[in-house]
């Protein structure tokens, strides 16, 4: 770990976070306690919190159980219905966009009513906010193309960035596909390719902007540490692979065939408009991290698969 994020994570904080319960918020929560913080978790059941989050995290169901006399010291908000989960209906876009900027405004009215400010936001987003632009390369500086995955992010941001204007800290992480074990993307992808039926989806060219989920751990952590650092930053792998490269190096990694495509048309026909981010693909880079001093432990989408399959 760079001296300068343990010497700062030596301070213990009181870190409040949203979407504690989820992939992501349940292994940061068992960090941060590891590191010696109190934390916080918003939760719609508050009761289960100690049991997926750890002991000692505590759970609570409205901002405002926290008095303004407890000083929080940072915001991580991970919240938002998950984006993979059924058709993009009408109503199932209004969800992914309610659960993820109402929960953010209510951040950001939490900080404006608190005299003593965190001193950072973290507030997630996703490389859905460039939308779909082939095999481009995408820093932070890219324009996006407007749909409805940018039109979700940007709303998304945007109420984050409010935070910025009440003189916290904000730093937007646009996570892109996370692997790790025990869940997330690679959950659903594993049992088809288990059974050797795996294969890339319709023409396998899209990119795949991966991360893996240590590095989003580690990536919050050092953002946490470096109060120089703020804005939005993309939190994917420094070498996203094309999809039938992906196919292939699961198929390896589990010692299993891969080459049976999922036809685009057939996608389209189960999952509607979502299909589309699955066969358009994005090809994002995180310039702002590495050139902010930040290494990724798994740059490499071999050695990141095989790490997750040894705990899978």
């Amino acid at each position: 770990m760079d001296a300068v994020v343990a010497k700062r994570q030596a301070e213990a904080m009181h870190v409040l976070l949203t979407g504690g319960t989820g992939f992501i918020g349940t292994a940061l929560c068992q960090r941060l306690r590891n590191a010696g913080h109190e934390v916080t978790v918003l939760s719609r059941q508050p009761g289960r919190v100690p049991a997926l989050c750890g002991a000692g995290v505590q759970g609570i169901s409205t901002l405002t159980e926290i008095p303004l006399s407890q000083p929080v010291d940072a915001v991580v908000n991970l919240a938002g219905a998950s984006i993979g989960k059924g058709r993009w209906t009408k109503n199932r876009k209004r969800e992914l966009v309610e659960s993820r900027v109402r929960i953010t405004e209510q951040i950001t009215e939490f900080l404006a009513a608190r005299d003593q400010k965190p001193a950072c936001l973290i507030s997630a987003s996703a490389v859905g906010f460039y939308g779909a632009q082939d095999d481009t390369p995408l820093d932070e500086t890219a324009a996006p193309h407007e749909e409805f995955q940018h039109d979700l992010c940007a709303s998304w941001e945007s109420a984050a960035r409010k935070a910025e204007q009440l003189g916290v800290r904000t730093a937007i992480i646009r996570l892109g596909i996370v692997l790790g074990p025990g869940g997330g993307a690679l959950a659903d992808m594993l049992p088809p390719y288990r059974f050797g039926l795996g294969g890339p989806i319709s023409s396998g060219q899209q990119y795949m902007s991966w991360v893996h989920r240590e590095d989003v751990l580690r990536a919050i952590e050092w953002l946490l540490a470096h109060p120089e650092q703020h804005g939005a930053f993309n939190l994917t792998a420094p070498n996203p692979v094309p999809n039938v490269v992906f196919a292939q190096t699961l198929g390896k990694v589990l010692h299993r065939p891969a080459f049976l495509p999922m036809p685009g048309f057939v996608l389209r026909i189960l999952l509607g408009e979502f299909a589309h981010l699955l066969i358009t693909g994005q090809r994002v880079l995180p310039r702002k991290l590495q050139e902010g001093g930040f290494t990724f432990q798994f740059g490499e989408l071999e050695g990141a698969l095989e790490d997750i399959l040894k705990k899978n």
